[in-house]
C-alpha cells in the first residue's frame, strides 16, 4: 500500500489515515481548518481543486454526508498517492481522485455540476518568495500550474446557482480574493483569519463565497492560538471532532 519514501498519518478522526511522501509536501493546519470551515454547508455533490493528497476529501467525508466527493490534483505522483489512500480508508464509494488540470475540470465534471467547491490552492505568485527545489513542493505551494484566477474562474463555471465557494488563503492576497470573486460572480460571504498568536498578525484565511449571491460579507470571529504557539482549545476539538455528521 505505500512505498519505501512514504509515510502513513493518523488523522485522529473515524480511525481515517494518509498516505505523505516523506519528503514532499505534507497537508497542514491549513487544509484542517478548510475541511471545518466549509463541512456545514450541505452538498450532494464536492468538489476539492488542488487536492493534493486528498486530504480534505477524506476529512470530509468524516465530516458530513456527502455523497459524492471528488478531489482533482494534476501532479500525477501525487494523484496516484492519493487514490491508494482512499483504498487505504475503504471510501471508494464516496472519494473519487482524478488526475488532470483544474483549468480542463469543466471538460472533465461538466458545468454546474458542483453545489460546493473547496480549494487550499499554491499561495504564492511566481516570481515571488522562494522557490523549493522539489518539483512537487513548488508547485504545491507557487502558482506554476494555476493562479488565483483560474482556481475562481472555474470554480464560477463548475459550481451550480446558489453553489458555495470554500478557500484557505493567505491575508495579503485578500484584495485579489474579494475582487476575484466578485468578477466572477462569486459573492464573498464569510471572511474568517487565523492568527499564530494573540500579539501577532494573521497569516491565514478561509473565505466562503455563494455562486451568484446578494452582497453581504459576515467577518468571523479568528482563530487564535495560544500565546506559547499551542493549539487553543477550538483548534483541538477541530481536530479531535466526535459529534454526529451533518
Amino acid at each position: 500500500m505505500i512505498f519505501e519514501n512514504e509515510c502513513i498519518d493518523d488523522l485522529q478522526i473515524n480511525n481515517l489515515q494518509i498516505i505523505q511522501k516523506k519528503d514532499c509536501f505534507k497537508f497542514g493546519t491549513d487544509a484542517v481548518l478548510l475541511s471545518d470551515f466549509a463541512k456545514d454547508a450541505p452538498s450532494k455533490s464536492t468538489l476539492d481543486l488542488c487536492t493534493g493528497t486528498g486530504i480534505v476529501p477524506i476529512l470530509l467525508s468524516a465530516k458530513t454526508r456527502t455523497p459524492r466527493i471528488c478531489g482533482l490534483e494534476i501532479q500525477p505522483d501525487i494523484c496516484e498517492m492519493a487514490k491508494r489512500s482512499v483504498i487505504l480508508n475503504s471510501l471508494t464509494e464516496r472519494v473519487h481522485i482524478t488526475e488532470g488540470d483544474l483549468k480542463n475540470a469543466c471538460e472533465i465534471y461538466g458545468k454546474a455540476s458542483f453545489d460546493k467547491i473547496t480549494c487550499n490552492p499554491p499561495y504564492m505568485e511566481c516570481g515571488k518568495g522562494i522557490t523549493n527545489s522539489s518539483g512537487n513542493l513548488s508547485v504545491s505551494r507557487h502558482e506554476i500550474k494555476c493562479t488565483l484566477d483560474d482556481v475562481i474562474r472555474i470554480s464560477s463555471q463548475l459550481l451550480a446557482p446558489k453553489g458555495r465557494f470554500f478557500m484557505v488563503h493567505r491575508p495579503s492576497r485578500l484584495a485579489d480574493i474579494l475582487c476575484t470573486m466578485r468578477r466572477y460572480k462569486i459573492e464573498p460571504k464569510r471572511l474568517r483569519l487565523i492568527h499564530p498568536s494573540y500579539k501577532k498578525a494573521a497569516n491565514l484565511l478561509l473565505i466562503e463565497g455563494l455562486s451568484g449571491g446578494g452582497r453581504e460579507l459576515k467577518m468571523l470571529p479568528p482563530y487564535v492560538y495560544n500565546t506559547d504557539g499551542t493549539y487553543t482549545d477550538e483548534i483541538n476539538t477541530i481536530y479531535n471532532r466526535k459529534e454526529d455528521c451533518k
